[in-house]
Parts: structure tokens; C-alpha cells; sequence
């Protein structure tokens, strides 16, 4: 059985309730098949191929989600392409997957270099055109796609956990992953045909992870209109009867921020998960003052989409506050110390797991697929402790990503950006803590002799090659940067100078 087969058989159920629900509008669990049987059907006759990829870069809207279950239906290879990326970082993701159709919002088409296969727009500008998905949609209307049932182990999806620099680490992510992140799901949050899901956060995200749970239990999801802003979520947590949604920590402080929110009510509200990185106990507290015992967190990895952990609302305690929950429904987890040992509860090790829920490899990465999937064990490269009742306590990264705002930034893909710069000599990337984004990116920069650049200068630049999501927030400036005795740029080392700043100075030591 195959994720698409899941919502099938809750439209088979209900087929008469609201799958899809947004401004004007409310699709049917029958509407919602029948557009997207005809669009696979459509994506089929343009190109056969099983398991071939498609790309998708769009924003939130309806016609973005019927066409990422119309990429499942026809069981083909999703791409997603995170339209707030810069050009450069999706034109890489373009040629590492090779994708036979990419799918795109009629404004994203300036986003990445004009594509060479089948291109086909979203809009309701081009409803009409031939190259359009409601055209396609139109002209396939009745038909269904062929099916020729891959094995499990296939990909549903590629997601990307690296950038623009050099070549990007592209996640498989099969059938089975999906399928146990479903059930996971379903169990972890118990999800029924009550349940309305506010896809606030992007679908090319965690926010996709949700979609098929949601849908195989006769849920529905509910879209905003335009751009998603803390007052338009709370209007929907308060009136449209939202009962779960996935946000990063940052949309939270946001929402806590906003004029009145402690003086509305949420009646309907009772998952309110906040993944992507950690929040600190006084501002769990917070949440759960104005939301209720709503508040949720679970810790997962592209490599292991979403839920290797869950913390359910109500269970957050003194002694857990700073925990990532328990094990998933179909996670066995451990932490290992560097000899592959497992060690004993409460001891540090790396976070390790293994089960369904894990990625079949990275894309064109045999090596690197064998050093992180070890005699079945996955790898998550993140420093933790279990604890005697199963509760895991991230520690720290082996990896030196940065999570800021929810969003994975590496080091290496800003550092490359930066140094095309005319200006930059050598630069090092590195997270410092921030109560808005949870890491705030930051770079130590040297310039060339005699060069001149300013720290807003150098951000703007970096803005136009990797996007403002992972340009750095700050930058500071070192005459000359510590380094190792064969020459390499210490991190740590210039990391822990910048937290012992002063705050309010923005020059580096010499």
C-alpha cells in the first residue's frame, strides 16, 4: 500500500466531507480525487516513466496540494523547491534530481533557470493555457492514472538537507517512510475526521509530513488566504475551528507576540507542535498560558521525516520541559557512544534509530549513505541523552547546522555564498543563541587586505545567492581569524569569542 492509497480509502469512506477548506471554498474528498486522478493521468501522458520526478515550486494554495497528491498518484518522484530559496540553491536542486516536469506558481518562474522538460503553471491566469495544471486537469478530466505498484522501498520523495555549495545532499525518502510517519502520526497525535489541519507553515517543509495523516483519517485542511501572519493563524485557531498545526518555534513567539492574544479564545485548538528546533521552558510555559495544554513538540530529520520523537500536549512537566518526548510508534531509538556501544540512560552519546521511518540513502551518495546507516542504525550526527522513562534530551549537533526560524542552514553552503563576495576574504558561519529565530546565523569575516565592506553590504549580498532565510543576521569582522596549526578557521573557537561579546560591539579581535 502506498501513501496515496491511504487517502483513497477515506474518500472512499466519506466521500461527500470537506477534504480541503479555504477562503470561498470547501473541496470535497470526491473533488479532491477527481482533480487529482486527472492531473496524474495528465503528469503520466507527459511522461510515462515510473518513479519519474517532479518538481514542485509554489506556495501554499489548493492548486499546490493537488498537485503534489497528484505526483503521489502517479507514482512519481517529488521534488519540492522552496520558493524562498535563492536562485542559485534551486538551480542546483534542479540539476542534482533532474526532474522530467517541474511544476511552478506562475510568479516563481523568474526563480530558478529556465527548465529544459515539461513546465506546467499554477495560476488562475492560465487556466486555460495548455501548459497550465487546470488545463491539464481539464483535459484529463474522468481518467485515472495507471498503476504498477513500486516497492516500498522506492522513493516518494527527494528532500534536500544541504544548499547551494558544491553538490546538494538529497534525501530519498520512500514509501515506507511516509507510510510509517503516517501511522506514527495518526497514533502520536490521535488524529480523527474531527480534525482540521492549518497548513501554516511551508508545504515544501514538515508541513507536507501532515498531509497524508490528516487526509487517511477523513481530516480536513484548511488553507489561509495569501501570506500567513500571526493574526490571520490566531483568526483561524479562534474561528474556523483548527484543531493542529505545525509551526516552528519562531511563529509561536510571533503569536505570543501579537496585540490581544491572551485575551482570545481557542476552543477547538488542541495540537499546537512546534518542531524544527527546541524552545526553551519558560517560553513553553508561556505558550501553554495562552493556548492551554495544546503544546506539542516532536524532533525528526529529513533523514527521518518529522517524528522520530513526540511530546503530546498535557505532558510537559518540570522534569520535561526540555525534552523532545518518546520514541515514535515505529521508532526504535538509542544513543551510541563513538565505538557504536549503546550506552546507559542519562549518559550523552549520539542519537541513533532505526526502523521504517528512515530515508533509503542519500542521492548519488553511496559513501556518505554507508557512514550515516550503519547495520541498520541511522545516524542523526545530534548529541543526546534518554533518560530512564524514554524521554530523549537533545544536547547538542555533531553537525554545525544552524536551525533558525525552523529552517536547516549550513554552515558551509552561507560559507561558500560569502566568499564570492570581491571583498571576503575567508569567512566562518556559526549560530548564536537569538529569542526570535532560535539560532540567528552569523558570520566572522576577513576581507582582503586594504578592501572596505560593510556588514550590510556583505548581508545583502548573501541574501541574492543562498536567500534571506540563511543569510547571516549579523556579521562581525576579524583582522585575522583564529586558526589551527595547519591553517584551518577554528569555529568553535571564534563561536565562543562571539558569545563572551559584550552585546551591542560588532568588531573582531585581530
Amino acid at each position: 500500500m502506498l501513501p496515496i492509497d491511504l487517502i483513497r480509502k477515506a474518500a472512499a469512506r466519506t466521500p461527500a466531507a470537506v477534504a480541503v477548506e479555504g477562503p470561498g471554498f470547501a473541496l470535497s474528498y470526491a473533488a479532491l480525487l477527481a482533480d487529482v486522478d486527472a492531473l496524474a493521468a495528465g503528469l503520466q501522458a507527459i511522461d510515462p516513466r515510473p518513479q519519474s520526478r517532479v518538481g514542485i515550486c509554489a506556495y501554499n494554495t489548493r492548486e499546490h496540494l493537488i498537485a503534489l497528491l497528484a505526483v503521489m498518484a502517479a507514482e512519481k518522484t517529488w521534488v519540492p523547491l522552496n520558493p524562498r530559496d535563492a536562485k542559485p540553491e534551486l538551480d542546483a536542486k534542479i540539476a542534482a534530481t533532474r526532474p522530467s516536469i517541474l511544476i511552478a506558481d506562475e510568479d516563481c518562474l523568474d526563480k530558478f533557470t529556465p527548465f529544459d522538460g515539461a513546465r506546467l503553471i499554477l495560476g488562475k491566469t492560465r487556466s486555460n493555457a495548455l501548459d497550465s495544471v487546470a488545463g491539464l486537469i481539464a483535459r484529463n478530466g474522468g481518467r485515472a492514472p495507471a498503476r504498477t505498484h513500486p516497492p516500498l522501498d522506492a522513493p516518494q520523495a527527494i528532500k534536500f538537507t544541504g544548499g547551494s555549495s558544491g553538490k546538494p545532499k538529497g534525501v530519498l525518502q520512500p514509501y515506507r517512510a511516509w507510510n510509517a510517519g503516517a501511522a506514527s502520526m495518526i497514533h502520536a497525535l490521535e488524529l480523527t475526521a474531527r480534525d482540521k489541519y492549518l497548513l501554516a507553515a511551508p508545504l515544501t517543509h514538515g508541513t507536507s509530513c501532515y498531509v497524508t495523516p490528516i487526509l487517511a483519517q477523513g481530516g480536513t485542511l484548511v488553507l489561509l488566504d495569501g501570506q500567513t501572519k500571526p493574526a490571520s493563524i490566531l483568526d483561524a485557531f479562534a474561528e474556523r475551528g483548527v484543531t493542529t498545526t505545525f509551526l516552528p518555534p519562531t511563529a509561536i513567539y510571533m503569536l505570543l507576540a501579537e496585540p490581544g492574544v491572551g485575551d482570545r479564545r481557542y476552543p477547538a485548538l488542541r495540537n499546537l507542535i512546534y518542531g524544527g528546533a527546541g524552545m526553551p521552558p519558560e517560553k513553553v510555559r508561556a505558550a501553554e498560558a495562552v493556548f492551554g495544554k495544546a503544546i506539542a513538540t516532536n524532533y525528526g530529520q529529513t533523514e527521518a521525516p518529522q517524528i522520530i520523537t513526540f511530546m503530546p500536549p498535557g505532558e510537559f512537566t518540570d522534569a520535561t520541559y526540555a525534552s523532545a518526548g518518546r520514541a515514535g510508534l515505529l521508532v526504535e531509538l538509542a544513543v551510541m557512544d563513538p565505538s557504536g556501544r549503546v550506552v546507559a540512560a542519562g549518559t550523552d552519546g549520539e542519537i541513533v534509530l532505526r526502523g521504517d521511518l528512515v530515508m533509503s540513502g542519500y542521492l548519488d551518495m553511496p559513501e556518505l549513505t554507508a557512514a550515516t546507516i550503519k547495520h541498520g542504525w541511522l545516524h542523526t550526527g545530534d548529541v543526546g541523552a534518554l533518560d530512564r522513562r524514554g524521554y530523549l534530551f537533545i544536547k547538542d549537533r555533531l553537525r554545525d547546522v544552524v536551525i533558525s526560524g525552523g529552517f536547516n542552514v549550513y554552515p558551509s553552503d552561507v560559507e561558500a555564498a560569502l566568499v564570492k563576495h570581491p571583498a571576503v576574504y575567508e569567512c566562518v558561519v556559526f549560530g548564536m543563541p537569538d529569542e526570535k529565530w532560535g539560532e540567528a546565523v552569523t558570520a566572522a569575516v576577513q576581507l582582503h587586505k586594504g578592501a572596505n565592506a560593510s556588514a550590510d553590504d556583505i548581508i545583502a549580498f548573501a541574501k541574492t545567492q543562498v536567500g534571506s532565510v540563511k543569510a547571516p543576521k549579523r556579521v562581525v569582522f576579524y583582522d585575522d581569524l583564529p586558526r589551527s596549526s595547519v591553517g584551518k578557521v577554528l569555529r568553535r573557537a571564534v563561536k565562543e569569542r562571539e558569545m563572551k561579546r559584550p552585546a551591542g560591539t560588532s568588531g573582531g579581535p585581530s
